[in-house]
């Protein structure tokens, strides 16, 4: 609607001027498949920090239950038992490497050079595919240890350690993706 203030073709072209200054125009794909990777991805780190918290509560469930109270004649825990609790805490550090490591990853810039030296869309393109291998991996991940005890945690933690290293493989590949070395 023209108000005869404004001129609808100068509002227009002052906006792209200043979309374009700004380093920006959202009706771009590739703007709008860079806000979704970063968006799949802060997803992604949540369903890892359940899964982390997950671990946690299982952790301390098997503290409270196998350190039992100190006495005269056990002044300490059984080393077998620490032992097992210190396997768990390190399953739950290494969720949140893993998370800490998801999050931090970039998202391609949005400057000339990268357009002149690399097509945009294409590596959002691949690192879609990564996010969503990423995103049910972890979804796996959370859904397995959900509800899980720590008995449960250790008598399955080589498959578990299998899971984050496949989830780590996937956020090596983004990373290849990301650096246009896609394999």
């Amino acid at each position: 609607m023209d108000s005869g203030f404004y001129d609808d073709g100068v509002l227009r072209q002052t906006a792209i001027n200043l979309f374009y200054g700004w380093g920006y125009n959202f009706y771009r794909r590739e703007n709008q498949l860079r806000a979704d990777d970063q968006l799949v991805r802060s997803k992604a780190a949540w369903l890892l920090g359940m899964a982390r918290t997950s671990v946690e509560l299982a952790a301390a469930e098997y503290r409270r239950a196998n350190f039992g109270i100190p006495s005269r004649e056990r002044p300490f825990p059984d080393p077998s038992v620490s032992a097992a609790s210190q396997q768990l805490e390190r399953l739950a550090a290494s969720i949140s490497m893993i998370g800490g490591r998801l999050q931090s990853q970039p998202v391609p810039e949005n400057d000339r050079m990268t357009e002149r030296y690399r097509r945009e869309a294409d590596t959002l393109k691949a690192l879609t595919d990564c996010d969503e291998r990423l995103v049910g991996q972890c979804k796996l991940l959370h859904a397995t240890l959900d509800t899980r005890g720590g008995e449960w945690l250790l008598e399955h933690l080589d498959e578990l350690n299998r899971g984050l290293a496949a989830i780590q493989e996937t956020l090596r590949r983004r990373e290849a993706a990301l650096l246009d070395r896609i394999e």
